[in-house]
């Protein structure tokens, strides 16, 4: 929380009745500070990271051991390949313009995790007209019910076809250039799957990789985020059904990236 901020009195500042809840991380600050240009003072909720041990377990209950033991190898090659990116994605950062971290007077609050009492005791507390989902968990059904504003969900590729991890990644990947994209879409129970509020579509640029993708997106992605949170507000969403096929991705095991690396040129 920056240094002076108090939490127990929201109402000392013009409040636009837009609240983020993330993780953290530089594509979420992304779009929470393109809306804080657009609507003014917005409030955030940042949970604390799930533990990877725990993210490990859940993963590995829906694809297997050897399938998580791949993908976590890929998740170590993305983590080293950023730090080996960091020159391309500052020239991202720098040519779109893009605000990866949190402005100095952003006030956020933190609680453990969005699945808990804390989090919707804030949620009562600061009476959003809309809540903006940017890289969190997923939200319990008991936690959805409590919230009464519409809640959005930014995920970082076209759905329905894209749910999960790494959208853009995997629509390269299957050789399906069009549907690089994103989408905001209203959250229900399931991963990715609610009804969808706006959609998005570009390209990457040559010299993209799955370390670069996130940004790209990001970048792509900020005004329709706002947009759609301006819809929310001005009470005019008018959701469509995801049609289509289906499905849920997740990181792509390293030997399968290699070898799509190498033999599409998608890496």
């Amino acid at each position: 929380m920056p240094e002076g901020s108090d939490p127990t009195s929201p109402d000392d500042h013009a409040r636009s009745g837009v609240c983020v809840v993330t993780a953290g991380g530089p594509y979420p600050w992304i779009i929470v500070n393109a809306l804080a240009r657009r609507f003014g003072a917005i409030d955030v909720i940042e949970e604390e990271g799930e533990p990877q041990l725990a993210f490990l377990r859940r993963r590995a209950r829906m694809t297997g051991w050897i399938s998580l033991a791949g993908q976590f190898g890929t998740m170590v090659l993305i983590r080293l390949g950023k730090r080996l990116s960091a020159r391309r994605i500052a020239g991202i950062v720098a040519a779109a313009k893009l605000e990866p971290e949190p402005a100095s007077e952003q006030r956020i609050i933190k609680v453990e995790s969005v699945n808990s009492d804390a989090f919707v005791r804030e949620i009562d507390r600061l009476e959003p007209r809309v809540v903006l989902l940017a890289g969190c968990r997923i939200v319990r059904p008991w936690v959805l019910a409590r919230l009464s504003c519409p809640v959005l969900n930014y995920h970082a590729g076209i759905t329905p076809a894209y749910r999960g991890m790494n959208g853009g990644y995997w629509a390269l990947a299957e050789g399906d250039r069009e549907n690089f994209g994103a989408t905001v879409h209203l959250v229900d129970a399931g991963v990715d799957t609610g009804m969808i509020v706006r959609q998005v579509r570009g390209s990457p640029e040559p010299g993209d990789t799955i370390m670069t993708y996130a940004h790209r997106l990001a970048a792509l992605s900020r005004e329709m985020c706002a947009d759609a949170v301006a819809d929310a507000l001005a009470g005019r969403l008018a959701p469509r059904a995801p049609e289509g096929p289906s499905r849920q991705w997740y990181h792509p095991t390293i030997w399968s990236y290699l070898w799509t690396g190498l033999t599409r040129g998608v890496w």
